[in-house]
């Protein structure tokens, strides 16, 4: 019990903080693009009430945690009109990368800090404790794994958004009336998962890119903590 409470400590506000960055770099990235929505909707703030969606963020992941299901969640989308984006399809291409964007730079300031903060416990003779560097492993897979789930070209996700924007004007439209169909697809792909854990669809396709940029930034801890060494 004392170890579950101790992980989930550690989870929730690497989880919590990426979510909150990821919509809100959306937001921000509609609003420089000419989309005012969002800020009109008081979503451009890190409070994270602001974007917890009951059914995705509490009911779905606690009840699939429950029934031991595979956990899945969502926080409520960021709000974006296309059509007062300066240019719609190019521009939607850039809020929905600026999700998953921010999420790699999330991991990437991870990597960098536990590197500084590993190399001068070093120097100084002492080691970081193994809660620090648990949770600053927690936060760059977190934030790695949410980059990858969100490009899956699968609607709703960001992957799709890019998608529509560079098939051709007629395929484009096509893909654009799947958009509606979004959620009903994400719960079919979460019934799938539960119903067939063994054939790991999501874990086969997101995890392998997860773990080479995760491997990646933990090697720029480590350099950066042996220089500092």
């Amino acid at each position: 019990m004392t170890d579950t409470l101790i992980l989930a400590a550690i989870l929730i506000p690497c989880l919590v903080i990426a979510i909150v960055f990821h919509e809100v770099a959306h937001g921000w990235t509609a609003l420089a693009l000419g989309d005012t929505t969002a800020r009109d909707m008081g979503r451009l703030t890190l409070n994270p009430i602001k974007h917890v969606d009951p059914v995705g963020t509490l009911l779905v992941p606690g009840a699939l945690a429950l029934f031991g299901g595979p956990v899945f969640g969502w926080a409520k989308p960021v709000p974006v009109n296309a059509n007062r984006l300066n240019n719609p399809r190019y521009g939607m291409m850039a809020v929905a990368a600026a999700g998953p964007g921010t999420n790699i730079l999330l991991a990437f300031v991870g990597a960098v800090l536990v590197g500084i903060a590993s190399g001068l416990a070093t120097n100084w003779g002492t080691q970081l404790p193994e809660f620090a560097m648990t949770a600053f492993g927690a936060f760059i897979l977190i934030n790695a794994f949410l980059a990858f789930f969100n490009l899956l070209p699968i609607p709703p996700f960001d992957g799709s958004h890019i998608l529509g924007g560079l098939l051709p004007r007629r395929w484009a439209r096509h893909w654009q009336q799947l958009q509606a169909f979004g959620m009903l697809l994400l719960v079919v792909i979460i019934a799938a998962s539960w119903a067939f854990p063994d054939a790991r669809w999501i874990e086969n396709t997101v995890w392998p890119p997860v773990e080479w940029m995760s491997g990646l930034f933990f090697s720029v801890a480590d350099s950066i903590a042996r220089f500092l060494a």
